[in-house]
């Protein structure tokens, strides 16, 4: 099989890397890719919205399967273009149609999903510039802290958290009338607050059949003690401890299983990943958002534990035969450190040189904004690299994952050094 992945992230380097592996993979490209997909595949200098170009390059390459990794080409219609053309839609698109995407691309529309399906979340009201006063007025009758979430697609930055109202109106007023997050904040979701433990639990869907992957905690805030400013993702552990089976087995049946019934019953035929974010509330799940790919950092935690053959298990899908595809995962802890330029996620600088990489030894090292120039490896976005360890248990992984962090180098490299330790503090208890 020819396949082309769209993306240039860690969560494609891992797509690449495991996709790789299948003995039924001939020829690999990655479009537009970074360096580490360089050494792997072929990177292909193509933006994952364009969808002509994508189309013209898939008919001469004889492309048979697109992986789509980022939000971005899903809630544009990436899918939707290729079923429209005859000589395209021979062609498998793992991800789902832009009816499906609108999960992920409206806040809005998910909390009416959710609601409209008996799916455990949070209460919410949705406000636009002209109800401002309105969306004030409703701050007012909750308790902070405060959640404010743009309604389309902000790069993983659109939810601000208040510790207080007044802090919390002038975010809600810069989000509607000064357009902070632009056209994504043309509508902005108040949330309530629920107070728990977050996690993050992955569903691969063909319509019919579903598989649960590992489930995973990432780290979003760029401080330590989960403090500053959100980010894409500062770090991820898999699997974590209290998910434990009973936990689970809620998520499916008032969660993952209403989900799917709820996409057949508005007749959305979804073929891809489901990424649920949830809190955990004394026990108790509930969905804060809906994402329509997997999640990164957190693909370079879960996928890792993944003894099959992935790409045996995207085929399996174009027939709806999931419930079929062998689905093999370790019991091993993967531990996921994120390496950030500094000054991420606002300002920074790129084309700073990388120095140490052949030196990790006991960890996996994920390429995400990376180039080549002048043969040699340099940064070329806010995160940069994402290191992996595994092992027997969690411990063991971050210590893998931290001696492999401390061997690469860049000018102004950051990274948390508290990833996982909240979870280790619960195994204490």
């Amino acid at each position: 099989m020819n396949i082309l992945i769209l993306g240039s992230g860690g969560r494609e380097y891992v797509f690449t890397e495991k996709i790789a592996e299948s003995k039924d993979c001939q020829k690999l490209y990655v479009a537009p890719g970074n360096a580490g997909t360089a050494t792997i595949a072929e990177n292909v200098n193509l933006n994952p919205t364009d969808f002509k170009g994508i189309a013209d390059f898939s008919l001469t390459k004889k492309i048979d399967m697109i992986v789509v990794g980022p939000e971005a080409p899903l809630v544009a219609g990436i899918r939707d273009y290729f079923e429209a053309e005859s000589d395209l839609k021979k062609i498998q698109i793992i991800g789902p149609g832009k009816a499906g995407a609108e999960l992920e691309g409206s806040k809005e529309f998910a909390k009416s999903f959710m609601h409209r399906h008996n799916i455990p979340t949070a209460a919410y009201a949705t406000f636009e510039k002209p109800t401002l006063s309105e969306g004030i007025s409703y701050l007012q009758t909750l308790n902070p802290p405060y959640v404010l979430k743009a309604d389309g697609l902000a790069g993983g930055k659109g939810v601000v958290i208040c510790d207080n109202l007044q802090t919390a109106e002038q975010s809600l007023t810069e989000m509607l009338q000064d357009e902070k997050f632009g056209e994504a904040s043309k509508k902005v979701v108040i949330e309530e607050f629920l107070l728990g433990i977050e996690l993050s639990v992955f569903v691969l869907t063909d319509g019919e059949n579903y598989k649960i992957l590992p489930a995973a905690k990432d780290y979003k805030r760029i401080g330590e003690g989960d403090t500053g400013l959100n980010t894409g993702g500062m770090g991820a552990v898999s699997p974590v401890k209290f998910a434990d089976a009973n936990f689970m087995d809620k998520v499916e049946s008032k969660i993952i299983q209403p989900t799917i019934d709820g996409l057949k019953k508005d007749s959305i035929d979804y073929q891809g990943f489901i990424f649920i974010g949830l809190m955990n509330v004394g026990g108790e799940p509930y969905v804060i958002e809906y994402n329509v790919r997997m999640g990164d950092p957190e693909t370079q935690a879960v996928l890792p534990r993944l003894k099959s053959d992935l790409l045996s298990i995207f085929r399996s899908m174009n027939d709806k035969n999931l419930d079929q595809a062998s689905f093999e995962i370790s019991d091993n802890t993967a531990a996921t450190v994120v390496l950030v330029a500094g000054g991420y996620p606002e300002s920074y600088e790129k084309g700073k040189v990388i120095k140490g990489l052949k030196d990790v030894a006991n960890a996996k090292v994920y390429h995400a904004g990376t180039s080549t120039k002048e043969n040699e490896i340099v940064t070329s976005g806010g995160r940069v690299l994402a290191i992996t360890g595994i092992g027997d248990n969690l411990e063991i992984a971050l210590k893998n994952a931290y001696a492999g962090a401390n061997k690469v180098c860049w000018d102004d490299i950051y990274y948390r050094k508290d990833i996982g330790q909240d979870l280790l503090a619960l195994d204490g208890l």
